[in-house]
């Protein structure tokens, strides 16, 4: 097989952040423009494509602001409508927001602790599903103007770390080392031991298979049916024992890329295992030969990456505050 056509030149610096970016999100429809959210309490919706990688504007690309969260941000996601967005952070709160006007539609609270992860999920984006530190996993209803949850789960044992949507299941993450999937039309909960803290979950297109970061410096590709590893993804260098860190599936699902505790992405080819990129993130480029293994600090980590769906072309976002975008060049 000739190798993948892989996008490695930064064509995009998006800027102003004051703190740790750790989320990204791109908008639906033709993906043109990134949402960030940050440490500093904001998200900002930046069109990428008048921030070039050499500006040194803080501003460069900036759309508009979000500020309603009392504490950090760490989560987004647009629904597909492409109007609305949801995000939740260290508040305990979950918010959802009209991306026209800049302001919040609902708030919802009810969590417990910091709210790791928000969600679109049903018919037409008609919930919004959260998962919390506190361990529970909670529906919203968006249309209806009740503040309560539909339905709770609390079989996690520890914080849940993420959470994703797939046709009637949910699917989440937690730090008691297990992958928990909810089938709501049967009223069932499956459980796959994972034996390490799962800091990052997602489902491939087709819906078979469900891909996990956890605190083993381990990416693995799992089969949804029946809990069987199907691929694991390390490599030299490769570290992620500390910190939350997210990976994702990209290029129709044929690739796998992964941020990490010191700094770097590592990007792997799904059905080999092998690495086919590493990228530095704070100094834009991509590295190869030997990779030395750093102590990392809080500045260093690549906490979140994202795939746009419609081109060859994802983004990283750091603990230096930047978020960069690459591409074909």
């Amino acid at each position: 097989m000739p190798p993948l056509s892989f996008p490695t030149t930064p064509i995009a610096r998006l800027t102003g952040h004051s703190g740790i970016v750790h989320s990204i999100a791109y908008s639906s429809g033709s993906s043109q423009y990134i949402l960030t959210g940050s440490s500093d309490r904001t998200i900002r919706l930046f069109n990428p494509g008048k921030a070039p990688p050499t500006s040194t504007a803080p501003s460069a690309g900036l759309i508009n602001k979000y500020s309603a969260h009392g504490y950090e941000v760490l989560s987004l996601d647009v629904n597909t409508a492409n109007d609305r967005f949801v995000s939740t952070g260290g508040d305990k709160t979950v918010f959802l927001w009209d991306v026209q006007t800049a302001q919040t539609i609902k708030r919802w609270t009810g969590h417990a602790g910091r709210v790791n992860r928000g969600v679109f999920g049903g018919e037409d984006d008609s919930v919004v599903v959260s998962a919390s530190y506190d361990g529970t996993v909670k529906v919203w209803d968006v249309k209806s103007s009740h503040y309560k949850p539909l339905v709770t789960f609390d079989e996690a044992r520890d914080s849940v770390t993420d959470v994703c949507v797939f046709d009637a299941e949910i699917v989440t993450a937690s730090v008691d080392g297990r992958v928990r999937s909810y089938d709501l039309r049967m009223g069932l909960c499956s459980v796959d031991a994972i034996g390490y803290p799962v800091t990052s979950v997602g489902v491939s297109k087709k819906g078979t298979e469900c891909l996990l970061s956890s605190l083993d410096s381990t990416v693995r590709l799992m089969d949804r049916a029946d809990g069987t590893l199907l691929k694991a993804y390390r490599g030299e260098g490769f570290v992620n024992k500390e910190l939350k860190v997210r990976s994702t599936l990209g290029l129709n699902d044929s690739v796998v890329v992964s941020g990490s505790d010191d700094g770097m992405v590592y990007a792997w080819d799904l059905l080999e295992g092998d690495v086919l990129h590493r990228f530095r993130h704070s100094e834009m480029r991509e590295v190869t030969g030997k990779v030395g293994v750093e102590k990392p600090g809080k500045k260093d980590v690549v906490g979140a990456v994202a795939f746009c769906k419609t081109r060859k072309e994802w983004a990283s976002a750091g603990g230096d505050g930047n978020v960069v975008v690459w591409g074909m060049g």
